[in-house]
């Protein structure tokens, strides 16, 4: 099945119903998504009620700056790294009041691939306050915008994975 706008639309509104159900609220931090997360997760009327914010972090320099991920685990690990995606999400929980996060960083393309991590690989880290939170890196085919739009699809997916969200609410 093909991604698409509406699609992820669909998800974001089904993520809303059970966040809102739960009174939880989720917050994102993006790199190569590009704040593409927030954006559907906005285009919803009522958001505000479950949608903490977003930090877009793009460059290395943000994803230090705004979000304390260190030098260290850049420069060892790489950006598109679990290591990277999850000290995001850490970052974000110490910066917001969210109860959920979830991260992304990866390479869209259609430049700044390589053979360890081609054009495509995205990583995602998700999590709850006070509990675990995972990584899990994915290969995505296709231009910069079916990557992005994969990217959107596969965080809202493990947000409501998370939340053991039923598949209709």
């Amino acid at each position: 099945m093909v991604v698409t706008e509406q699609s992820n639309l669909e998800l974001a509104q089904q993520l809303g119903k059970c966040l809102q159900a739960k009174d939880v609220k989720l917050a994102t931090a993006e790199s190569c998504s590009g704040g593409w997360i927030a954006k559907v997760i906005t285009d919803l009327p009522g958001s505000s009620a479950w949608f903490e914010g977003a930090i877009v972090c793009y460059s290395n320099e943000s994803k230090h700056d705004l979000l304390g991920v260190s030098t260290a685990t850049i420069e060892e690990f790489g950006a598109v790294s679990g290591e990277t995606v999850l000290s995001m999400t850490d970052g974000v929980f110490e910066r917001t009041a969210a109860d959920v996060v979830v991260s992304v960083s990866g390479i869209a393309g259609p430049g700044g691939g390589s053979e360890d991590k081609p054009v495509g690989t995205v990583w995602l880290s998700w999590g709850r306050r006070d509990k675990s939170s995972y990584a899990n890196e994915f290969h995505f085919e296709g231009d910069r915008e079916a990557v992005r739009l994969q990217t959107v699809e596969a965080a809202l997916n493990a947000v409501l994975d998370i939340m053991n969200c039923p598949e209709s609410i």
